[in-house]
């Protein structure tokens, strides 16, 4: 078996999710990774809390397969660092505003003067052009502007998605495109800049709509988990849970109409098509609430699934963890942390490879757990490194 990126360095100066993630997916497919984080710790390490020091879940996921370092790069004495880091680096990975990068030694011209082949892949909040490119903001600003939040609320009443896929959608798809940029550099020698945004990652994933109200004009309202594409596509309640159901395709909606015995809905040319039953998507749901509220969740799913028709029971996250399919897929992976009160559930690299082997998941490192290490590497003795420590470089 093959780590296809054994032999890159990755350099992750990312902060939270976007710029952090795009790194541990490099790091399992084997990129030599190096976070690098503020003496004291970036806040990121710290969200959502779960063990006796405060360190986060998000961290302990994003925190994979890393080594990391401790480092002040507003120093002097850390600007050299950082440049000697770069001269060994393949990648360096930030989510910061331009204006920052600069201070920090870490814009594009910097980088190059340092190593011309060098890849930065850059996570902003929404693009280093256009009148907002200095302002900070987070995945739910972007939720927010590209729409989602309207559609997915009801009307007067606009929702969030609770998990942050603008930012994981982001770093997924800046790994994307850090792996073409080091294709291209394998083929031509060059490095390149890699951007990113919140804003952009999400107009990605509701461009659909977007295109609908350019040239239809549709003005949809949210619908809360009802959907307006197709139907039944809704959550429904048994009679000792919640089912989420989805049915998409003429084939798909005959089987619906045998099992639920509605055949006078598949001559009907208002259920005709997709569109059309999403345009009545609220009749068929309340067809679907009444058949679900005469049955347990276990029976509603067994004659769903012998008819074809894709559902799934609306879980919590308790439950999750303890899913037959979760558990049998091992999708989880059981990782013991420093001060953690039992062994983290950390999801495993999402892809399967056939062919490419992924690096087995090392647990997150404590904060500057390999500083000393790679200073050593770099050519940094004992007394230098203590001398740093005391003054606050590392």
């Amino acid at each position: 078996m093959n780590k296809i990126l054994s032999g890159i360095r990755v350099l992750d100066f990312g902060r939270y999710i976007a710029g952090p993630f795009c790194a541990t997916l490099l790091a399992d497919l084997g990129a030599d990774v190096i976070r690098i984080e503020k003496p004291a710790g970036g806040e990121d390490r710290y969200t959502v809390p779960v063990t006796s020091k405060g360190e986060g879940a998000y961290y302990m996921q994003i925190g994979r397969n890393k080594q990391s370092m401790t480092l002040n790069p507003m120093t002097e004495e850390g600007q050299e660092i950082v440049k000697g880091l770069v001269k060994t680096a393949d990648v360096v990975v930030v989510n910061v505003p331009p204006q920052a990068l600069k201070k920090m030694g870490l814009d594009y011209e910097s980088l190059c003067a340092i190593n011309p082949s060098i890849i930065l892949t850059l996570n902003t909040a929404f693009g280093s052009t256009g009148p907002y490119a200095e302002r900070g903001g987070f995945d739910t600003i972007a939720q927010a502007m590209s729409g989602n939040m309207h559609l997915s609320g009801v009307e007067g009443n606009p929702a969030k998605s609770f998990v942050p896929y603008c930012d994981f959608g982001t770093a997924s798809l800046s790994a994307f495109g850090t792996l073409a940029a080091i294709m291209h550099r394998t083929k031509t020698g060059e490095g390149q800049v890699v951007e990113g945004s919140l804003l952009s990652t999400a107009l990605t994933f509701n461009n659909a709509a977007l295109i609908e109200e350019a040239l239809l004009q549709k003005n949809r309202q949210g619908s809360g988990t009802r959907g307006q594409y197709n139907a039944p596509t809704d959550t429904f309640k048994t009679q000792d849970g919640w089912l989420s159901i989805q049915v998409v395709g003429q084939g798909l909606f005959k089987r619906w109409c045998h099992l639920l015995q509605e055949i006078k809905w598949l001559e009907d040319p208002d259920y005709s098509s997709d569109q059309g039953r999403g345009d009545n998507g609220h009749i068929i749901s309340q067809r679907m609430k009444e058949w679900c509220s005469q049955r347990s969740n276990q029976t509603a799913l067994s004659e769903l699934s012998k008819a074809g028709i894709p559902a799934g029971a609306l879980l919590t996250p308790a439950q999750t963890l303890k899913n037959e399919q979760v558990v049998a897929s091992h999708l989880l992976q059981p990782l013991d942390y420093p001060h953690s009160p039992e062994a983290a559930p950390i999801v495993n690299h999402p892809i399967k490879y056939s062919k490419i082997d992924t690096t087995e998941i090392v647990r997150a490192p404590t904060l500057g757990e390999h500083t000393e290490r790679i200073l050593q590497e770099m050519g940094y003795d004992q007394s230098q490194i203590m001398d740093m420590r005391k003054r606050g470089v590392i």
